[in-house]
């Protein structure tokens, strides 16, 4: 893999969620595919699991968002895609870091979703006491 098959993958991928239903999942990811939705989520095992999981979590190809993705690092058949995403006239802002692993056909065999919106939890103490320190 390289910077532009990822970058290509990426717009199929961006492409394959805008378009009615899931027939273009075969395209991009593996049969036996695993995909975690969060870091500390059980992961999505193939396909079937992948088409029902998408069906369930969008709007239809008429979902209305943008995405501006950026390949981050790629690394033999690994690579590192962060992408802002934002569905206008909703609260749903996210930024994500996606740890993606390929085959050697260029199918995603892994794809790891570490999502994050403004205003979500992210560990850190903000107190004035923890600041001053």
């Amino acid at each position: 893999m390289d910077r532009s098959t990822v970058e290509a993958w990426v717009s199929e991928y961006e492409r394959a969620w805008r378009s009615p239903g899931t027939d273009k999942l075969g395209d991009l990811f593996a049969p036996e595919v695993g995909y975690q939705v969060s870091p500390w989520a059980e992961p999505l095992t193939g396909l079937p699991a992948l088409a029902k999981f998408w069906e369930a979590g969008r709007d239809g190809p008429d979902e209305t968002f943008s995405m501006e993705p950026e390949v981050v690092a790629v690394d033999g058949l690994t690579a590192v895609v962060r992408a802002e995403v934002e569905y206008p006239g909703q609260p749903a802002r996210w930024r994500d870091l996606w740890v993606l692993r390929f085959d050697g056909e260029g199918r995603c065999t892994w794809f790891e979703e570490w999502p994050f919106a403004p205003g979500q939890p992210d560990g850190q103490d903000r107190s004035s006491e923890a600041l001053r320190s």
